[in-house]
């Protein structure tokens, strides 16, 4: 009976080694998606630091901003609903929501990428812009 104690112990603990080897090996590879979808959608023109330096940069009829000093324009603070009004918005500059920087990231007919999930569209693009918005936030000079 000890024995079986004794065994029962040690494949607890085992699983709870690998529970936890697995958890640690996950948060390693968790997903910025605020930059994932700035790389995918903003870097090429706004440059991967955000300094308005993009491979297309060039191309544009205006100047892109520095993000990276959106808070020091800003008295120190960073106008995040101003830049969530812009992802949102699209502006003049972005074009049109069909435009392929774009694409259909940030639009609520984007539902075939969601595929047969019941997911509330609407929540899904707001909180996609929301951590695009948080990771220009992070952008900021220090």
């Amino acid at each position: 009976m000890k024995q079986f104690v004794s065994s029962r112990w040690i494949v607890v603990a085992c699983a709870a080694l690998a529970c936890t080897a697995a958890a640690a090996q996950q948060a390693q590879g968790r997903v910025d998606v605020g930059k994932r979808d700035y790389d995918s959608n903003c870097a090429v023109c706004h440059g991967t630091s955000g300094k308005g330096n993009g491979p297309y940069a060039p191309y544009l009829k205006s100047a892109l901003p520095d993000l990276t000093t959106l808070a020091k324009r800003n008295g120190g603070v960073f106008p995040m609903a101003k830049v969530y009004d812009t992802i949102e918005a699209a502006g003049a500059a972005h074009g049109s929501r069909d435009m392929p920087v774009w694409g259909k990231a940030f639009s609520v007919d984007a539902a075939d990428y969601y595929f047969e999930v019941p997911v509330n569209l609407d929540a899904v693009v707001r909180g996609r812009m929301l951590t695009l918005a948080e990771y220009v936030n992070r952008l900021q000079a220090k």
